[in-house]
C-alpha cells in the first residue's frame, strides 16, 4: 500500500485525529517511508482536504465544521442517489440475496442494540451499493469525502434511538434495489441521507460560526 494510503486509512479509521500534528520525522518511522515519500504524501491529502499546512507548525489533520460535515453529506446524498438508481437497474439476483443478508444482519444488531456492528454493516451495505452500481467516478467522489466525515459519523452511529430510524430507511433501500425500481431506489437513498443531515443538524454544539467539534 501506497504511503498516501496509508496515511489517509489512519485518518479514516480515527488513528489519527483532528488536529493531530503530522510530524515528517515520526511518519518515516512509522511507516519504514523516506522523507520525501512521506512529504508527497501529505501534499497529496492537503490536495485532498484531509491535511492542513499550518504556517510554522507543519501539517496537521484538518478538522472540519459541522457545517461543512452537513455539505458534504449534501454532496453523498445527490451521488449515492445515483449509485442506488444504478445499482436498481444492475442488480443480480446473487446481489440482490446479498443485499438482504446484510440488512438482516442491520436488523438483528439493532433488535440486540450491538451499535457498533450495526455501523459496521451500515458501511457495508453503502460500499456494497455502490460496487454494484458500478460508478467508479462517483465512487471516488464519496472516497474523497468519507474521511472528512467520519467523526461525525461515529457520533451518529453511537446516539441513542439513531439506529432504529436508520434501520427501516436502510431497509427500503435494499427492497428497492432488489425491485429493480431505479426511481423508488434513488428516493429512498436521499430520504436517507436528508434523514442525516437533519440528525446532524439537530446535534448543533452550542457555539458560534460552526466552530468544530
Amino acid at each position: 500500500m501506497k504511503v498516501v494510503d496509508r496515511i489517509r486509512e489512519a485518518i479514516f479509521a480515527g488513528d489519527l485525529a483532528p488536529n493531530q500534528r503530522l510530524i515528517e520525522a515520526d511518519l518515516c518511522a512509522q511507516l519504514g517511508a523516506s522523507r520525501s515519500h512521506v512529504r508527497n504524501a501529505l501534499a497529496d491529502l492537503v490536495s485532498e482536504g484531509l491535511v492542513e499546512r499550518i504556517p510554522n507548525r507543519g501539517a496537521r489533520v484538518r478538522a472540519i465544521t459541522l457545517a461543512e460535515a452537513i455539505e458534504f453529506t449534501e454532496i453523498r446524498m445527490v451521488v449515492e442517489g445515483l449509485c442506488a438508481a444504478k445499482a436498481a437497474a444492475r442488480v443480480t439476483d446473487g446481489q440482490a440475496a446479498q443485499l438482504r443478508s446484510i440488512g438482516e444482519r442491520m436488523r438483528q444488531y439493532e433488535a440486540s442494540g450491538d451499535l457498533i456492528e450495526y455501523s459496521n454493516c451500515n458501511r457495508e451495505l453503502h460500499a456494497f451499493i455502490r460496487t454494484i452500481s458500478d460508478q467508479s467516478a462517483a465512487g471516488d467522489i464519496i472516497e474523497r469525502i468519507r474521511g472528512n466525515l467520519t467523526r461525525y459519523q461515529v457520533r451518529l452511529a453511537l446516539q441513542s434511538g439513531r439506529a432504529a430510524v436508520s434501520l427501516p430507511q436502510h431497509l427500503e433501500i435494499i427492497e428497492a434495489i432488489c425491485a429493480r425500481d431505479e426511481s423508488r431506489a434513488e428516493a429512498a437513498m436521499r430520504a436517507h441521507l436528508r434523514s442525516v443531515i437533519e440528525a446532524l443538524e439537530n446535534t448543533r454544539p452550542a457555539t458560534e460560526n460552526g466552530d468544530p467539534w
